[in-house]
């Protein structure tokens, strides 16, 4: 980012993750698998680039923690309220999506 310092862009680009975490949050109604098939990522992946983060850093995160902070609650709980089961056109837009096909 031209002309703003080190220390600003990462609070920044911090404000922007909290920002789409809380996005994410707010709308339930889009699946993972949804993510996965329009972006390439999903919450999950969200939370194991959080968890990397804290590793490379040596601070103690679980994989449980890291997933807690960005579904808002514990994840067998957020899929127990609103995750759906896939449908056969997703499963089958996510296989053609991954990488080598």
């Amino acid at each position: 980012m031209k002309d703003i310092d080190e220390k600003t862009q990462v609070e920044l680009e911090a404000a922007a993750f909290r920002r789409l975490v809380e996005h994410l949050r707010e709308r339930t109604d889009v699946q993972n698998i949804d993510l996965m098939n329009l972006a390439g990522f999903c919450r999950n992946c969200l939370s194991n680039w959080l968890k990397e983060a804290a590793d490379e850093r040596g601070i103690a995160l679980s994989k449980d923690e890291s997933r807690t902070h960005v579904y808002g609650m514990p994840y067998e709980e957020w899929k127990e309220r609103h995750q759906r089961e896939a449908s056969p056109s997703q499963l089958a837009d996510f296989e053609k999506s991954k990488p080598g096909h």
